[in-house]
């Protein structure tokens, strides 16, 4: 492997690319953008990670043939952009200003200035906030059925929500899971009528109308689940395998409202390219910007992919 080729930008003078997230997007341009002989900052977040950090066994993510924990794959791409010669805070970026050259971004209460930009900073699971979900993410409650579904072969699982995320999450299950539950809070679904009918014509998915989970219960894994009538008030006990939640994700996207154009939803909209924005120099990667996916190895790819961009942008500047 080479040495490190990034080098820090002395007092005064800006980055040639800050960074914002250390996830597998923000760390994956890092490798790409240090590589590419530019100095580069990624502000990880007091909170690094991403959603890795609370995923338990990764078995998808090419090159770790027994899988690997998502704590210790993320350690390990953080020592690899570290080893090229990125600088890496844990501090949160809490301000940016996009309207002039070179940006100014707020990290840790201090200003930083930067040529380019990469937005890496993800997007959140919006989990049900009732008792034991969250001490049980990772040990039977997910909200990623293409990561973890072939973990619950031949079990019993439930998924929580009634829209497109939720039917095709539930309808994914019924490829590995025994029985699948799909538990919604009202009598009819949100999703399309095509995804109705792939889980209402499929003999391994059960409906279970007007429900909503009070509590989910387990020492070292999920055992069983409290859920409500919210009709009559009557509760009852579920024993599951595991939980899925999918009542969807939140781009994290807020400090960047009116510096770079968002959609509707907050995901930050991508123009011309696969990494830039509508702001010359800003670019975007990962979870922030991709609705869809939601996947380690489609964030890292297109981490590369604005790194490539943001590389681009930077030789036609000094041009």
């Amino acid at each position: 492997m080479e040495e490190s080729f990034a080098k820090k930008p002395n007092p005064g003078e800006p980055w040639d690319v800050i960074i914002v997230g250390g996830g597998p997007a923000g760390l994956t341009a890092g490798i790409y953008t240090a590589r590419g002989a530019t100095s580069t900052l990624i502000a990880g977040g007091e909170v690094w990670g991403g959603q890795l950090m609370v995923t338990s066994l990764v078995d998808n993510f090419p090159g770790f043939p027994e899988g690997i924990l998502g704590p210790d794959l993320m350690s390990k791409m953080r020592q690899q952009a570290q080893h090229f010669g990125v600088e890496f805070l844990e501090k949160n970026v809490e301000k940016v200003d996009f309207s002039k050259k070179p940006f100014a971004l707020t990290i840790g209460g201090e200003e930083f200035l930067a040529k380019s930009v990469i937005i890496a900073t993800g997007a959140e699971t919006v989990w049900l906030d009732v008792p034991g979900i969250k001490k049980l993410i990772g040990k039977g409650i997910s909200s990623c059925a293409p990561c973890d579904a072939p973990f619950f072969k031949n079990k019993v699982v439930g998924v929580v929500g009634g829209g497109d995320s939720a039917t095709e999450e539930a309808f994914y299950l019924t490829k590995y899971a025994s029985q699948v539950y799909l538990i919604h809070r009202r009598n009819e679904f949100r999703a399309s009528p095509i995804m109705q009918q792939k889980v209402l014509n499929n003999p391994k998915v059960k409906i279970l109308w007007n429900l909503e989970v009070t509590e989910a219960k387990g020492e070292e894994k999920l055992e069983n689940i409290t859920l409500k009538n919210n009709q009559d008030g009557s509760t009852q006990e579920l024993k599951l395998d595991g939980l899925f939640i999918a009542i969807g994700h939140k781009p994290t996207s807020e400090i960047f409202k009116g510096q770079i154009d968002l959609d509707e939803k907050g995901f930050i909209k991508v123009t011309g390219g696969h990494g830039k924005t509508n702001v010359p120099g800003v670019f975007v990667a990962g979870d922030v910007m991709d609705p869809y996916y939601k996947q380690a190895a489609t964030a890292a790819g297109s981490g590369c992919a604005a790194a490539m961009d943001a590389l681009k942008f930077l030789d036609e500047e000094k041009i």
